[in-house]
């Protein structure tokens, strides 16, 4: 097949560090190589792939109004001339990228991995339109944007093979937060978990820039750090992110939101590190109770999970993921729908 992939400028594929869905993006179009399939690009400068690549806008999250619109006239003058040459358009994008092809015989495929604006789905299916499916990351993000169209829940994925397992950690091993430092993440709870037993805790992910959470980085988190019990490493590239998570105890996952996913869980995992997170979003559909983690409701019950992490089998925390989120699986997913 010919497919055409989509992703929204601002980082390019794949990202140096932070770019969840660009890394996505670029694992996928990679697999589609793999099998045979020739994969076109439509993204950010400096994106690369096997395949072929269409650089469009630029690579700044915070570009404006006006260079957003001008992106999307970009893509909409690419696939109404260029539609004809795919069989799938694959979009991470804008939904508004599809406009011009809606109706169009070629196959669509909308990939969400985030909450889903249902007034964005209620317009363009009230269009004519033919061949399109919605996928989004978990059953919790479908169910946001459900409101009308065909729907599928297809989870995120990861590279295993960039990732190597500890079969065993040492009883004093150091627990793990990784992600970005806003309140919703929850490092507070992290570092208070890490005091209550007595653990070192590795902070790992980007300082927050918008207002609100850096004061809240700066006053409830900072503060806190002492290089020792607490430890911040900064944010992490993919080696870095397999050197401190195989090292771990577990992974502590206090969300304070509904995360949609919540990749970082799975390349814990991938790690053979458990996970012990809040039930909030996908959490449920991601962590299994006593095989790869715990689920937990208060913070208590997280300082009481730790003290039974010891007897998961690190070696079965990574199997069991692998087998539902390796890149492989979830890309045949995407191609048999």
């Amino acid at each position: 097949m010919n497919i055409l992939l989509i992703m929204d400028p601002g980082i390019p594929v794949p990202p140096l560090q932070y770019g969840g869905h660009e890394r996505l993006v670029y694992m996928f179009a990679e697999e589609y190589t793999r099998l045979g399939h020739h994969v076109t690009l439509l993204a950010g400068p400096g994106s690369k792939i096997s395949g072929e690549v269409v650089e469009f806008g630029v690579n700044d999250l915070d570009r404006s109004k006006k260079q957003r619109n001008m992106e999307m006239l970009f893509a909409w003058k690419y696939l109404r001339k260029n539609h004809s040459r795919f069989d799938l358009i694959h979009n991470f994008g804008r939904l508004m990228y599809l406009l011009p092809v809606l109706n169009k015989p070629v196959k669509k495929i909308m990939t969400y991995g985030r909450p889903v604006s249902k007034k964005g789905i209620k317009i363009v299916t009230t269009l004519p339109n033919r061949n399109l499916v919605f996928t989004a990351c978990s059953n919790y993000c479908v169910s946001t944007g459900n409101v009308a169209g065909k729907w599928h829940t297809v989870y995120n994925a990861i590279d295993f093979s960039r990732y190597h397992t500890a079969q065993q950690v040492p009883d004093d091993a150091p627990l793990m937060f990784l992600g970005r430092l806003d309140k919703i993440k929850g490092a507070h709870t992290a570092i208070a978990v890490a005091k209550a037993t007595g653990h070192q805790l590795i902070l790992a992910g980007n300082i927050p820039h918008t207002p609100d959470n850096l004061e809240y980085f700066k006053n409830e988190v900072e503060p806190l750090i002492d290089g020792e019990q607490i430890k911040y490493v900064g944010a992490l590239n993919d080696e870095e992110k397999n050197y401190w998570l195989k090292q771990a105890k577990a992974l502590l996952f206090p969300i304070e939101w509904d995360e949609p996913f919540g990749i970082v869980m799975i390349e814990a995992m991938a790690c053979g590190t458990p996970v012990i997170a809040f039930k909030r979003g996908s959490v449920p559909e991601v962590v299994q109770n006593g095989v790869n983690g715990f689920i937990c409701n208060t913070t208590d019950e997280m300082i009481d999970a730790l003290q039974r992490v010891d007897k998961i089998d690190r070696q079965q925390v990574r199997a069991s993921a692998e087998k539902r989120f390796a890149v492989s699986v979830i890309a045949d997913n995407y191609l048999q729908l």
